[in-house]
C-alpha cells in the first residue's frame, strides 16, 4: 500500500472553548482513501479494552508511517513544538457497534485518553454517510475543560460525587449539553476528514439517538483513531 498526501488538502487550525486547546481540522488528508476502506472490509475486527464502544483491527503500517512522516510538521505545530520525536502508539481502524442500550456509564460521558499535554489523539474519518462526528466538552462543575496531572484528582472526585448512575447520564450517547457537561466545539464527520487534539481534552464521539450499530466497515461508522507522542 503506498499512501501520500491528498493534492487538496486543507489545514485549518482551531482552538476548543475558554481554555483555547489546540485543534486541527485537516479535510482531503490523504490520496485514494478509499484503499483504506477497502483494506478495513478484509481484515478481522474484534473487542479491544473495556472502554471503546465496538470493535477495532490494527491499521497497516504503510498507514502508520504515513502518520509519522507526513505529518509530522502538523503534528508538531498542535503541540507547540519546534522539533522532537514522535512515536506512535495506538493505530487503529474502529466501528462502533455497541447499541445505546447497552453502553457502560463510562462510555455515557466524555473522556480524556491520557493525562500527558505532550500526546496526540487523531480521529480519521472513513465513512460517507451522516453518521456523527467528535465534539468537546466542560465539566460544568469544575470548569475543566482538560485534564492533566494537576487537576485529575480534582475532577475524578468531583464526579465521584455527582449521579453517574446510566439513567442519570441520559439513554445512550451523549451527544449535546448534559447536565454534568457542556458542549464547547464541534466538528463533524467528513469523510477522508483527520481531527488532531490533545489527548488530555475532554471529548466524545457525536453519535445520534436513531443511530443503528453497522459492523460491516463499508456502510458502518469507520475511522482510523491514533496516538502519538512527543519524547
Amino acid at each position: 500500500m503506498d499512501l501520500d498526501l491528498h493534492g487538496d488538502i486543507s489545514v485549518r487550525k482551531l482552538s476548543i472553548g475558554n481554555e483555547g486547546a489546540p485543534l486541527l481540522v485537516i479535510d482531503n488528508v490523504i490520496d485514494k482513501a478509499d484503499t483504506l476502506v477497502d483494506y478495513a472490509a478484509d481484515s478481522v475486527f474484534s473487542p479491544m479494552g473495556r472502554f471503546y464502544p465496538g470493535i477495532r483491527v490494527v491499521a497497516p503500517i504503510a498507514y502508520q508511517q504515513f502518520l509519522v512522516f507526513k505529518l509530522r510538521k502538523q503534528f508538531l505545530d498542535c503541540l507547540g513544538a519546534q522539533d522532537g520525536t514522535l512515536r506512535l502508539t495506538m493505530c487503529h481502524y474502529s466501528l462502533v457497534t455497541t447499541p445505546a442500550d447497552q453502553l457502560a456509564a463510562p462510555q455515557r460521558m466524555p473522556h480524556v485518553d491520557s493525562l500527558a499535554s505532550t500526546g496526540l489523539a487523531m480521529i480519521h474519518y472513513l465513512f460517507k454517510a451522516d453518521l456523527g462526528g467528535t465534539s468537546f466538552y466542560r465539566h460544568r462543575k469544575t470548569g475543566f475543560e482538560y485534564i492533566d496531572e494537576s487537576r485529575s484528582e480534582a475532577y475524578f472526585r468531583s464526579l465521584q460525587a455527582e449521579d453517574l448512575r446510566p439513567e442519570a447520564l441520559g439513554p445512550g450517547y451523549i451527544n449535546g449539553d448534559t447536565a454534568l457537561f457542556e458542549q464547547v466545539a464541534k466538528q463533524d464527520g467528513v469523510f477522508n476528514r483527520m481531527l488532531v487534539y490533545r489527548r488530555n481534552s475532554l471529548h466524545s464521539g457525536c453519535i445520534a439517538a436513531d443511530f443503528v450499530p453497522d459492523p460491516n466497515p463499508r456502510t458502518g461508522r469507520l475511522s482510523i483513531n491514533s496516538f502519538i507522542d512527543l519524547l
